[in-house]
This record gives structure tokens, C-alpha cells and sequence, in this order.
């Protein structure tokens, strides 16, 4: 008498072509999931990075790849910006190893007729725009 059946090997499926499809599934689910959560934010921030540069202009507030801040002093060309990191010291950059704009600046407008001519209309030297923007947020009147 014996307790131990024999074990005997099943013949193959029938499903054969939906089984090479049916294996490709996770794969592919796998790549869209990567696609969404990786490849197109990193495609969507070089993209802002690289509007970030083209916009760079003279008076702009900057931080190098290295981490030094400075002003923008002159944008010589597509490839590199003059940046003033302290009074009297200015270094050329490569536009595309900045990390960041801080602070943007207007844009220049400049009167080719009137150029020397240019004065405050009171002798206070306040920026008449920043203080009302102070009294503004203190609460007082413009």
C-alpha cells in the first residue's frame, strides 16, 4: 500500500499568442509610470531653466552653480554674463551654470535724447516708487 501518488508533468497551456502580449503588459505599465513621475518633470524644469537664462539681464540678482551670489553686470553674449560679487570685483560666467535668479530688475528704459538731462523732480533722493511701496505695506498713506 502506498500513501505517495505519482506526480505526472502537465502538458503546456494553450494561450499562445496572448501570452507574449500579456507578458509585455507590466513592462510597459512600468515605462508610462517612469514617464509620468520622472522623465517629464525633468524635462519640464530644464525647460523653465533654460527661459530662467535666456532672461537673464544686467542689474539681475544672481547665484552661480557654485553658490556665489552677485549682481549682473554685463551680458556679453548666449554664453556668458559678466556677475559683480563684490564692490569692484567682477567675474565672467557661463550663462548656463547659473542655479538661480533671485530678484529681477525692469527693464531699462533708455531716452537717447535726454540722457544727461535726467533728474529727480525733488532733491530728497528717495525712490518715490519703493517708499510708497513701504508706506503701503506699513499701513500708511501714499
Amino acid at each position: 500500500m502506498s500513501f505517495i501518488s505519482p506526480a505526472y508533468a502537465q502538458a503546456a497551456g494553450g494561450a499562445g499568442g496572448a501570452s507574449g502580449l500579456e507578458a509585455m503588459f507590466p513592462l510597459i505599465l512600468i515605462f508610462v509610470v517612469f514617464y509620468f513621475l520622472l522623465i517629464r518633470p525633468q524635462q519640464k524644469k530644464a525647460k523653465e531653466h533654460k527661459a530662467m537664462l535666456e532672461a537673464v539681464r544686467r542689474g539681475d540678482k544672481v547665484v552661480t552653480g557654485g553658490g556665489i551670489l552677485g549682481t549682473v553686470t554685463k551680458v556679453s553674449d548666449d554664453q556668458e554674463i559678466t556677475v559683480e560679487i563684490a564692490d569692484g570685483v567682477k567675474v565672467r560666467v557661463q550663462r548656463g551654470l547659473l542655479a538661480a535668479v533671485l530678484s529681477k530688475t525692469e527693464p531699462v528704459k533708455e531716452d537717447k535724447k535726454n540722457k544727461k538731462d535726467d533728474k529727480p523732480d525733488d532733491d530728497s533722493g528717495e525712490d518715490k516708487g519703493t517708499v510708497s511701496k513701504l508706506k503701503g505695506l506699513l499701513g500708511g498713506k501714499n
